[in-house]
């Protein structure tokens, strides 16, 4: 079957180790299900994968590829829960869970195979592009949102980054629940388009905000952090959950992080029942990924290559 796949890992320049071409059909294994992929999305976790990050030598070749909607064994439309393990439906009673690609083939194929229990059925009224593009990303949006920062309508929230697929998920998901979304973003184009998604106001990194915030969401990391907790209210709550500007911030602001009472939470991913509750949303209230293109699984390195260059808005889309 025809897949994108890590052929070598290489630090400095991960593309370089992407090859698309021929691999494998997925073995049967008990207690999993095979699924024709009709529609997987890229996320930042493909490039670090490329780089090493999680994945190994010995795990190479490696489809990669987390977040896919398709059709099952039995025809049902259906979306894949791409963190392995969680449960232990599937895998060893002693195996930690892990996320698609760092032990088992992924999603960027004509097929993947997953346990059967990692898998949901995907509302009608979202195609299949669009569902692919809810478990990783918007899943970790709406667990970010509504479980870890724990806002309710009304609150404000900050969202650094406006552009990259957590944050955008956070835009519209905060806006569609009844939050008061403030966005940032270097680029002028995108602050915009964060308005256009829903945000009251977009600003650049760093700029003074017209009022303090509940929570900040932060994907960005050491370029954002100080911005972020001078931010928030006292008791608010800053949850994190990536750190693609490094992650070591000059100052770690400890001083306001104690005497304001404010509380640090990191966030990675999400449940199966989160993902469940983030599709019904989306087809309740009309909430619909932000898709920034798609492309055919054969053009899957210009889709790499986008999000690399961070030249996109929303999310990147193979469709098989």
């Amino acid at each position: 079957m025809f897949a994108a796949y890590a052929a070598r890992i290489d630090r400095d320049q991960p593309l370089s180790g992407l090859e698309l071409g021929e691999r494998p059909e997925p073995e049967a294994r008990p207690g999993w299900t095979t699924v024709n992929v009709k529609a997987a999305s890229l996320n930042h976790h493909d490039l670090w994968s490329l780089r090493g990050v999680g994945l190994g030598e010995e795990s190479l070749p490696m489809i990669l590829g987390c977040d896919a909607a398709g059709i099952d064994e039995d025809g049902n439309e259906v979306v894949v829960h791409s963190v392995i393990g969680q449960s232990g439906h599937g895998v060893g009673p002693k195996e930690p869970r892990s996320i698609l690609t760092e032990r088992y083939q992924g999603t960027f194929a004509e097929q993947v195979t997953v346990p059967s229990w990692n898998l949901l059925p995907k509302p009608k009224e979202l195609s299949f592009e669009e569902a692919a593009c809810l478990p990783t990303a918007w899943l970790t949006a709406y667990r970010m949102l509504f479980t870890n920062a724990g806002v309710r309508p009304g609150d404000s929230v900050l969202v650094q980054g406006a552009g990259g697929g957590v944050a955008t998920a956070a835009i519209v998901l905060g806006a569609a629940a009844g939050l008061r979304v403030l966005a940032t973003s270097r680029d002028e184009a995108k602050r915009a388009r964060a308005v256009e998604l829903g945000a009251e106001g977009a600003y650049e990194p760093g700029e003074r905000l017209p009022r303090r915030v509940d929570a900040v969401i932060e994907t960005v990391g050491a370029a954002t952090w100080s911005h972020s907790v001078k931010s928030l209210k006292p008791g608010g709550t800053l949850v994190i959950s990536g750190a693609t500007s490094g992650p070591n911030p000059k100052t770690a602001e400890l001083n306001r992080i104690f005497f304001l009472e404010l509380k640090v939470v990191g966030s990675t991913m999400g449940g199966k029942d989160e993902l469940e509750d983030l599709l019904s949303f989306c087809a309740a209230r009309g909430v619909r990924p932000v898709i920034d293109s798609v492309l055919p699984l054969d053009r899957a390195r210009e889709g790499f290559e986008k999000m690399a260059g961070g030249d996109l808005f929303g999310k990147v889309v193979l469709t098989v």
